[in-house]
């Protein structure tokens, strides 16, 4: 929720006048604001008040606790004419609505954080999305970026970024910074032909180097090696091959070799001296191994240890373990040291496709997760009224992709495609994304050359049971009686046996201007095997703007009240009314 706070009538006509631009998901206050706001704080995800700047950081100012979980406060003067980020610009998402705000009433915004929140993605905050080890001066580059100096951006590697400011570019001319993020070690350009793929060294301006940890390294040995030998031979990865070893993100061997001394030792001290202070070791059987294809596989091995390789195999099949699908290639083949192989397989980063639920409508009812993907995100696709509801949480430059109702099927393949072109995507719904909305579209498309994320949300279902008591105590179902897109004799079929099982059922899309008789035919299904007292709750618009919840008994229950927001739960023979409330309870013992 955006709750807008005035004391002045023009200052009520202003924020009247932008609750209309900025949706449903906001609020003009009414009546005294002290109260009003320390009653609201809780729920809002930001607020703006039509103030004196001073006015509104005595207001605030006790309420603030965590800049992280705070709402974002914007601050518009009496006269109108600017928007001023008072507090959470980042976080909060304040510098966001405070543009929003600016382009609604026309009047100039004033940004004064030196982040993300003036239109840049702060680059440490990168490289915790990344996991990754930062080579270079990340506070200079950090400033190059917020004054808008020209930084190149290269990502050979194409690991999915959210979005970034107009002055970061891999196009850009003359830079000042280069940022590569790459798991190589850039060479100079003289000896780029010799080392295809590699990135190069700028010729002009500083470097900063993130290195995401891309890499796992296969290790195998004779017996009682020594930790020297190994470490040594690791060395080679970078010497030979132009890997960064702080890249690496697991080491692995064959079960027999997991206790080795020199192993053991090696792995310690690689993650003490490249800043990971517990890198795995895994193991895995030799027979297992044996079936792995590697280019360089040897007899001699298979007879010491069961299978013809352990260190190309170990890391080719621990980087398929580790990638849960995700592209993996063979970057460094074995490399012999004193009685010592080592391999690197590198896990290739894919297009990345959050499946974001927003929850029934009310911002407090929205988790942290889905504010965090969205921030993560380059591109956001859903409906149009959906992404009005986030507009103001999203970064400066992310791509925005809406299209309105019935185009459920378009957005999922919209969102897909962006993802298969290696981006990061948001692709939000209401309630629970993967309930009745556009997880399955999406999932149905998606191979496994993209990652998934979903980020669950507070469904309908759950949101009207809340507001109704506890009809969902004991089993129940939840039946779409849309027949788009299922025909109606299947929808039929799954009343009537929800109605002899004696679930309670919860209708989505019960009811619509062109479907304005199958909720009455459900319900009489339910009739036939529910006494006539049964109670039925509904809940329009659960926690927006005119929320309704009634009661009814089935026997009495008018379909006429419902609509298309409205969500229908019938209870069981069971539910009754308790105070009020609506009770399914949990403790009977059920009867055959």
């Amino acid at each position: 929720m955006i709750g807008l706070f005035a004391v002045t009538a023009a200052g009520r006509r202003a924020a009247t006048d932008l609750a209309k631009c900025l949706g449903d998901d906001a609020m003009v206050v009414d009546g005294p604001i002290r109260p009003a706001l320390h009653r609201l704080w809780p729920e809002l995800s930001a607020a703006v008040f039509f103030l004196a700047t001073g006015a509104t950081v005595r207001l605030v100012a006790p309420l603030l606790a965590d800049k992280h979980t705070d709402p974002g406060v914007v601050c518009v003067d009496e006269a109108g004419r600017f928007a001023v980020a008072l507090t959470g610009g980042h976080a909060g998402g304040a510098n966001a609505l405070a543009e929003r705000v600016a382009e609604a009433l026309g009047c100039t915004p004033v940004i004064t954080t030196a982040s993300d929140a003036t239109g840049t993605t702060p680059l440490d905050e990168l490289v915790e999305l990344l996991d990754a080890t930062v080579d270079g001066d990340l506070a200079g580059c950090g400033v190059a970026v917020l004054d808008g100096a020209p930084v190149r951006l290269v990502n050979p590697l194409g690991f999915p970024l959210p979005a970034l400011p107009a002055n970061v570019d891999p196009h850009a001319d003359d830079p000042e910074w280069t940022v590569v993020v790459d798991d190589r070690i850039p060479v100079e350009r003289e000896h780029a032909a010799a080392w295809p793929g590699r990135p190069v060294l700028p010729e002009h301006g500083k470097l900063l180097r993130i290195v995401p940890r891309t890499l796992v390294v296969g290790v195998g040995s004779a017996r009682d090696v020594s930790t020297t030998a190994v470490a040594s031979t690791l060395s080679q990865l970078e010497h030979r091959h132009g890997l960064d070893l702080r890249a690496v993100r697991a080491f692995a061997t064959v079960d027999r070799k997991a206790g080795e001394r020199g192993i053991l030792e090696a792995v310690e001290d690689h993650g003490f001296w490249h800043g990971a202070a517990e890198l795995p070791l895994l193991s895995y059987p030799a027979d297992v191994l044996s079936t792995v294809d590697v280019p360089n596989p040897s007899e001699v091995v298979r007879a010491e240890v069961g299978t013809p390789s352990v260190a190309e195999a170990a890391a080719l099949h621990a980087a398929r373990e580790l990638a849960h699908g995700a592209r993996v290639t063979l970057v460094a083949p074995k490399t012999k040291g004193e009685n010592v192989t080592v391999a690197a397989a590198r896990i290739h980063p894919r297009g990345r496709l959050a499946v974001v639920g927003l929850g029934p409508g009310s911002a407090d009812l929205r988790t942290a997760r889905a504010d965090a993907e969205l921030r993560r995100a380059s591109v956001v696709v859903g409906l149009d009224q959906y992404v009005d509801q986030v507009r103001h949480l999203l970064r400066p430059g992310t791509e925005i992709r809406t299209s309105g109702l019935g185009a459920e099927e378009e957005r999922a393949r919209d969102a897909v495609e962006q993802a298969a072109a290696g981006r990061a995507v948001a692709l939000i719904g209401s309630g629970d994304a993967g309930v009745y909305a556009m997880a399955s579209p999406a999932l149905e498309r998606a191979t496994a050359e993209v990652e998934v994320v979903g980020v669950p949300g507070i469904t309908a279902a759950l949101a009207a049971a809340a507001l109704l008591g506890a009809p969902l105590g004991h089993d129940h179902a939840l039946i779409s009686l849309s027949d788009l897109h299922t025909p109606w004799p299947a929808i039929e079929r799954r009343v009537r046996a929800a109605a002899e099982g004696d679930f309670v059922v919860c209708f989505y899309n019960p009811r619509s201007k062109q479907r304005d008789w199958q909720l009455g035919t459900a319900l009489d299904l339910l009739r036939a095997h529910r006494p006539p007292e049964t109670p039925v709750g509904a809940v329009r618009q659960a926690s927006r703007d005119g929320q309704r919840v009634w009661y009814a008994p089935l026997a009495e229950f008018d379909q006429s009240e419902v609509d298309m927001f409205t969500t229908v739960v019938v209870g069981s023979s069971q539910t009754r009314l308790v105070a009020g409330r609506m009770v399914t309870p949990r403790g009977y013992r059920w009867m055959t």
